[in-house]
C-alpha cells in the first residue's frame, strides 16, 4: 500500500524536469515569480522540484495556519471528499452550518455568509453596507471610507477600496463610493465625514484593516480604534474590518479587533480560515444583516468540502492550543529580529507586528529592498515575502516551533551579513 512518503518520493522523480519556460508559455504573467518550483511540504518546510528544503515562513501569504500536510487537515480532506464535496447552497449544508455556528460562538458576529476569496468577503461587505445605507440609513449615494496604504483584493470594487494606486493604474474607471484617509488619524475620519455628507452623498461604513498587512505589516492604535467605534456610534456609519490576514489566530488573538478593545459590526475572513483551502466569509451582527434571498451569492461558496476542512483547522486551533503558541513564537521572533536590526542599524530601521504577523523595515534612503532581503533568504533557505518595497513580512505557520524560529533568524542573519 502507498504511503504518504513513497507517494512524495513518486512526485519528486516525476516532477524533476519542471520547465519554467514552457509554464510561462502557458500561464499568463500576472505574477512576478521568485526562480523556485514547490512540489511538497511538511509542518513548516517545503521542497522544491530538485529537492533543496526550505522554511517556509510565507505559508501562502499568511494562509497555511497548520503548515503543510498537517494530519488533522489530511484526516478531514480525505474524509469530506469520499462523503461529499459539493451541491450549492440550493439545500441547505450541515457542514456549513456547524462552521458558522462555531465562527459565531468565537466572535462578536451573529450571521456568516461563505464565498471563496477574502476580495470576495470584501464584496460582500461593501455590497452589505450598500443595501444597509440605502434601506436603513436613507443615503442615496453611499460613501466607504478606506484607508490609505490599504490592501483589500483585487476585483474591480475592492481594488477601487484598495487606496493604493500602483494596484489601480489602468483599471479605471474605478467603482464609485470610497474616499481614502491616512491611517491611524482620526482627525482625518472626522473631516471626511463632516465634508462628505452633504445632499445625497453620505458616508455609510468605515472598511479598514486592525492591521495593515500589505501596507507595511502596520498595527492599529488602540486609541484611534476606540475612538472609530465612538464615532460610529454616534453617526450610524458601519464599522467593517477587513481580518483577510490578521484574523484566525494569526495575532495571537483569534481576531485582530481583540486587540485593539473594539467589536466591528462586520468584518471578513479568508486566508487563514481554511488553512490552505480556498474559503472566504463575511460576518456580521444582526442588526446589519439586511440581505434578502437572491440578493448575494457564491456557486462554491461554504460547500461541505471546504467548510468541513475549515471546521477542522477551526477545531485544531482551540484543541492545541495553538493561540498560546502564536503568542510565545510571536515574542521570540520580535526579539530576535531586534537583536539583528541592533546589529545592522544602517539597513533595518523597525520591527513591528502582533503575533506571527511580523515586519521588518529597512531605511528608506538605502538602496537596498525587501525584494533584495528575501532573494537573499532564498540562497540560505527560507522563504519571506514583501509587505511593500522597504518592509520584509515574516508569516510562518502557526505551529512553528521554538528551534524553526531560530533557524530562521540564524538564515537570515546569514543573509543580511551578506548584503551589508
Amino acid at each position: 500500500m502507498e504511503t504518504l512518503e513513497t507517494s512524495q518520493a513518486s512526485i519528486k522523480s516525476t516532477s524533476a524536469q519542471f520547465d519554467n519556460t514552457s509554464f510561462d508559455k502557458a500561464v499568463m504573467s500576472t505574477y512576478g515569480r521568485y526562480a523556485l518550483a514547490l512540489e511538497r511540504g511538511q509542518g513548516c518546510r517545503v521542497w522544491d522540484t530538485q529537492g533543496r528544503e526550505y522554511l517556509d515562513f510565507v505559508a501562502g501569504i499568511a494562509t497555511c495556519t497548520l503548515g503543510h500536510a498537517h494530519p488533522a487537515m489530511v484526516e478531514a480532506v480525505t474524509r469530506q471528499i469520499q462523503k461529499l464535496h459539493h451541491v450549492s447552497n440550493l439545500y441547505y449544508i450541515p457542514e456549513q452550518g456547524e462552521l458558522a455556528k462555531w465562527l459565531v460562538k468565537h466572535s462578536c458576529a451573529d450571521r456568516v455568509f461563505f464565498c471563496n476569496s477574502g476580495a470576495e468577503a470584501n464584496e460582500a461587505a461593501i455590497k452589505l453596507a450598500r443595501k444597509y445605507a440605502h434601506t436603513v440609513l436613507k443615503i442615496d449615494r453611499p460613501i466607504i471610507l478606506t484607508a490609505e496604504s490599504s490592501f483589500h483584493g483585487r476585483t474591480l470594487a475592492t481594488i477601487t477600496a484598495t487606496a493604493q494606486p500602483k494596484y489601480q493604474k489602468h483599471f479605471d474607471p474605478l467603482v464609485p463610493g470610497f474616499h481614502y484617509v491616512p491611517y491611524n488619524d482620526i482627525s482625518a475620519i472626522e473631516s471626511a465625514i463632516g465634508e462628505l455628507d452633504e445632499g445625497d452623498y453620505g458616508v455609510a461604513a468605515i472598511l479598514i484593516e486592525p492591521l495593515q498587512g500589505e501596507g507595511g505589516v502596520r498595527p492599529g492604535d488602540v486609541s484611534y480604534f476606540r475612538k472609530l467605534r465612538q464615532i460610529c456610534n454616534e453617526t450610524g456609519v458601519l464599522l467593517i474590518f477587513d481580518e483577510v490576514q490578521v484574523g484566525m489566530g494569526r495575532s495571537g488573538k483569534l481576531w485582530g479587533y481583540e486587540h485593539l478593545g473594539v467589536e466591528p459590526d462586520i468584518f471578513t475572513s479568508a486566508k487563514g480560515l481554511g488553512g490552505g483551502i480556498p474559503i472566504g466569509a463575511m460576518l456580521a451582527k444582526k442588526f446589519c444583516d439586511v440581505f434578502q434571498a437572491g440578493e448575494h451569492a457564491s456557486t462554491y461558496g461554504g460547500n461541505p468540502f471546504v467548510t468541513g476542512v475549515a471546521l477542522s483547522v477551526c477545531e485544531t486551533i482551540e484543541k492545541e492550543n495553538i493561540l498560546a503558541n502564536v503568542q510565545v513564537r510571536g515574542e521570540q521572533l520580535r526579539a530576535g529580529l531586534k537583536q539583528i536590526a541592533a546589529k545592522y542599524p544602517q539597513l533595518i530601521s523597525d520591527i513591528r507586528g502582533w503575533g506571527l504577523i511580523n515586519g521588518m523595515e529597512l531605511h528608506e534612503n538605502i538602496e537596498l529592498t525587501s525584494n533584495d532581503v528575501v532573494n537573499a533568504a532564498i540562497q540560505e533557505g527560507l522563504l519571506l515575502v514583501p509587505a511593500g518595497p522597504k518592509v520584509v513580512r515574516f508569516v510562518p505557520p502557526l505551529i512553528v516551533t521554538e528551534a524553526e524560529i531560530n533557524q530562521a533568524l540564524a538564515k537570515l542573519e546569514s543573509a543580511i551579513a551578506k548584503l551589508n
